[in-house]
């Protein structure tokens, strides 16, 4: 295929939107193991589930065996207001570079949420509003995901209760706002609305939260309001299913031009940004038809790949939700207050997990300011302003190119650009003032952590 033939943004028409997810796990020789109950150690059950999830989800939870899940034709209807999002080949980025690489990133940040987000947060809105409840519950870090999520319960005239990492409320207030504007209602976690939290914060005092915080005040607040549901935007099998809709777009834009890519890349927190991203192509490495390198970028101050333990966890700091099998760095981790962005979960998804233990991904974990220092660099040659997740991504892709440079191998490389960093402003200034600095934490530090893990037989 001619170099010139290829635009610099590959765009997809209706008709070639996918109309399935791709369940990844349904190719899986290893499936990921079994969400435990916490209380008998046995495997949770659908009925166990629908306690705390919508039933349709619950069923997409369990399921190792079903390929394909047909979308909606609500969900594809809402999709169409900004899918199929773009697959653009950075040519600035590599004449920048002087890399014989071919570089290309999939643009998941032209929606009003500004992420990768909505793709899942209006499928769990539509499952719960076929189920006739009154609204959901949810946690969120950086507000990406309890951005997405209150457009759309906004859209199916759900209520929404979002618990946002504290941290992240104060650093972050206009997504806040964005979230306020949908008609959600946001609180600071650790809080003292719920018991769980009120828990934490005696035994945890002026705490800045975690992920793991707000995952249990959101689930002690659905099973205890009549008619809600708690709704998870990252790490769940269901999740890493919507988002696939990401992979499913990108490979058939790539095959359009007959692009094959030597390695994928894509920012690691829970795992449903990465986990969208690979599957097809992971598909097609476990099923032997092709072969790729792909590789989850984490970072150093919450490295649950890089530096955690592969054993049954519980999901949430407050101890109520299932126990997860996943790389982690114990429930009760908070990353550094200085930490910026999202990716700040202990743990990574039960499916990743397992490929990741199975050899069939690379994992590598990068320090904040190096991440910062990518971000600006991609926004003044590209001209989008990344979200510091997404910049995870971005560094590596940078430095695998540079590698490609010194070698002379023009290899292919594709990339997640998860969203836009326009709420992001705040550690924007403090890298651009010299005051953002890298917390790593401390092989002591972890081995504390794991030291307290659940013993499972």
């Amino acid at each position: 295929m001619s170099e010139k033939k290829i635009p610099y943004k590959i765009y997809l028409n209706e008709n070639e939107m996918p109309k399935a997810w791709y369940n990844l796990r349904a190719d899986m020789k290893n499936k990921p193991a079994p969400l435990l109950n916490p209380a008998t150690h046995e495997p949770m059950t659908a009925e166990e589930l629908s306690g705390v999830f919508c039933a349709d989800l619950v069923a997409q939870e369990l399921n190792d065996t079903t390929p394909y899940f047909d979308i909606p034709e609500d969900i594809r209807n809402f999709y169409k207001m900004y899918r199929p999002s773009p697959l653009v080949r950075a040519y600035c980025l590599e004449e920048k570079l002087g890399t014989p690489a071919k570089i290309y990133y999939k643009f998941e940040g032209n929606n009003t949420s500004g992420s990768h987000k909505l793709n899942s947060a209006i499928a769990q809105a539509y499952y719960a509003k076929k189920q006739g409840l009154k609204g959901v519950t949810t946690e969120t870090g950086a507000g990406q995901w309890g951005t997405a999520l209150s457009m759309a319960c906004s859209y199916f005239d759900l209520d929404c209760k979002v618990y946002m990492v504290k941290c992240s409320y104060e650093q972050k207030p206009f997504r806040r706002e964005v979230m306020r504007t949908y008609g959600a209602s946001v609180t600071p976690s650790p809080s003292m609305e719920t018991e769980v939290g009120k828990k934490i914060l005696a035994e945890h005092p002026g705490t800045t939260g975690s992920l793991g915080c707000a995952i249990s005040e959101a689930v002690e607040k659905a099973v205890t309001s009549d008619g809600y549901r708690y709704v998870l935007g990252s790490v769940l099998n269901q999740v890493l299913l919507h988002q696939s809709v990401i992979g499913l777009e990108t490979k058939i834009a790539l095959d359009k031009y007959g692009i094959k890519p030597d390695i994928i890349i894509g920012c690691a927190g829970g795992g449903s940004n990465l986990g969208g991203l690979i599957a097809p192509f992971m598909g097609e490495k476990l099923r032997g038809e092709a072969d790729y390198r792909i590789i989850a970028v984490e970072p150093a101050s919450c490295p649950s790949l890089t530096r955690g333990v592969y054993a049954y966890d519980f999901c949430d700091t407050g101890m109520v939700c299932p126990l997860a099998k996943m790389y982690t760095l114990g429930c009760d981790f908070i990353p550094s207050a200085n930490h910026a962005g999202g990716l700040r979960y202990h743990g990574m998804s039960s499916t990743l997990s397992q490929l990741y233990d199975d050899g069939l991904m690379e994992a590598t974990s990068v320090k904040q300011t190096d991440v910062f220092e990518a971000a600006e660099y991609f926004a003044r040659v590209e001209g989008i302003l990344p979200a510091p997740e997404s910049s995870h991504a971005i560094r590596v892709a940078i430095d695998e190119a540079l590698k490609c440079k010194e070698t002379g191998e023009e290899k292919t490389i594709v990339f997640g650009l998860t969203g836009t960093g326009y709420f992001d402003m705040v550690a924007y200034e403090k890298f651009h003032d010299g005051a953002m600095s890298d917390y790593i934490p401390t092989d002591e530090e972890l081995a504390q952590y794991a030291a307290k893990l659940p013993k499972i037989d």
